[in-house]
């Protein structure tokens, strides 16, 4: 990685220019430059993002060259394990951008017009692919375009309030920045990957996500000389190069030993300790921080586990939603103790809740079903939880039959055997890894004095742990 002060950023008009070289004196064809940046595009998804987690990817294509980099960086992609899906409103039918369609569709990669895209992006994708405008567009973005974007900006949004989404990674120019200054308005796409092209333009200073690539290793050395172009060096054969800033990593990692990466000051509440911790491991990139591991027991004191989505959490509890048929809703009902856990692979914390479960009011529940989308509102009336079902299809079946029959709503009633519930606190446990092995652990025990609930907090005698895994 290179630091960002050694490296050289491109305006709008040094881009152009530097492409007209290439395309000119130089001899490359615009279809060897695209072939060229989607290799690259999809070898920083690569490197990051793993198929084997990130499996299903959209890639929104603009008509000019950018979306020719996308269309290219779907194909290898494809090629690469992912199964992508294509965007493509306003198709070139001019060569080379005819012969990557027939590419794609000889692979099966489907294409999706923008009216039956699901209405949360993030319900169907675990990656979206920003190849709308490149370095060339000016103006405000015309529809569809406009719309796809608007879209894009509430994934972040989602990424907020803790929500499963996609991630995000645009190529060479977030869709609505200004190629030099970036989000003039504040409204624009935050990627959660960049990768520039070429050289960086301007508008990359104002990036901010994790991942800033660069793809660009065909740049010969009269152009880098010409426009005095500080450009870094490339590993091995890769086509891409991580530059600017990242999650701090060292060579002690690939051994087991990490870094502490979170503050370790330690709240009186732990409530704000939790918020704390929740927010340090969204900043670092986990996948899905605010997915958790929930515990319970039926009267036979049978354990049982499963992952589920925390929908919030304040002063009186953690709450997530559920069928009220499922087993865990029986095991509840028998036996109201449970217990919660969290675990942040990157940032090496761990958090135990242990408490008393209560079902939420039917108003809580109304109101966070209201707020859902239509397709997911869906989901809780198709799915019978824990009930035998002779075949997938079945369920796709269903789910297709009530999104026909509700498509002019925009809400509909909420199932009665679906809501919430919040489990309120009565243990914690903050475990923290850091370099040494050492592993920290405090515990917040809460006591009832005068009435009140009031929390103590109770540091443990460090462990060295036998194995980097060790908890």
């Amino acid at each position: 990685m290179e630091s960002t002060d050694d490296i050289s950023y491109v305006n709008q008009q040094e881009a152009i220019e530097i492409d007209q070289m290439l395309m000119g004196p130089l001899g490359f064809t615009v279809d060897q430059l695209m072939e060229l940046a989607g290799l690259s595009v999809a070898s920083a998804i690569g490197e990051v993002y793993s198929s084997s987690e990130y499996t299903r990817v959209l890639v929104i294509c603009g008509p000019g060259n950018n979306g020719g980099n996308g269309l290219v960086a779907a194909r290898h992609l494809h090629h690469f394990g992912y199964k992508p899906s294509i965007c493509y409103p306003k198709r070139n039918t001019e060569p080379p951008f005819a012969g990557l369609v027939t590419q794609l569709e000889s692979l099966s990669v489907p294409f999706l017009p923008v009216e039956d895209l699901p209405v949360q992006l993030s319900s169907d994708f675990e990656i979206i692919v920003d190849a709308i405008f490149g370095f060339s567009f000016h103006g405000n973005p015309r529809p569809p375009f406009d719309s796809l974007i608007r879209r894009l900006v509430s994934i972040k949004n989602q990424q907020r309030t803790h929500e499963k989404a996609a991630v995000i990674i645009s190529v060479d120019v977030p869709s609505g920045w200004h190629v030099v200054e970036g989000d003039i308005c504040g409204e624009g796409i935050e990627p959660d990957m960049l990768v520039s092209l070429t050289a960086p333009k301007l508008c990359a200073k104002m990036f901010c996500g994790l991942h800033h690539f660069l793809g660009g290793r065909f740049v010969p050395r009269s152009i880098i000389d010409k426009f005095k172009l500080k450009l870094p060096p490339y590993p091995g054969t890769s086509m891409c190069v991580r530059i600017g800033n990242f999650p701090e990593t060292n060579s002690s990692a690939q051994k087991g030993i990490f870094t502490a990466s979170v503050n370790l000051e330690v709240e009186e509440n732990p409530i704000d300790q939790f918020h704390k911790w929740l927010g340090d491991a969204s900043e670092a990139g986990v996948k899905e921080p605010h997915y958790m591991v929930l515990s319970t027991a039926g009267k036979d004191a049978k354990p049982s586990s499963r992952m589920v989505s925390l929908e919030g959490v304040n002063k009186d509890g953690f709450v997530w939603h559920t069928n009220y048929r499922s087993r865990k809703a029986r095991e509840i009902s028998e036996n109201p103790h449970a217990s919660l856990l969290f675990y942040w692979g990157p940032i090496k914390c761990q958090v135990r809740v242990e408490g008393f479960v209560e079902q939420v009011s039917d108003e809580e529940s109304e109101r966070y079903f209201s707020s859902l989308p239509l397709d997911i509102q869906i989901r809780p009336i198709v799915s019978k939880q824990s009930t035998l079902i002779h075949g997938r299809e079945i369920l796709h079946h269903q789910y297709k039959e009530f999104k026909e029959k509700y498509h002019d709503r925009t809400s509909i009633a909420r199932p009665k055997h679906w809501g919430g519930y919040r489990l309120i606190p009565e243990f914690f446990e903050f475990w923290q890894g850091e370099e040494s092995q050492v592993l920290l652990k405090f515990r917040y025990c809460v006591e009832e004095i005068d009435g009140r609930r009031v929390w103590t907090i109770h540091r443990l005698v460090p462990q060295f742990a036998e194995s980097a895994s060790s908890l």
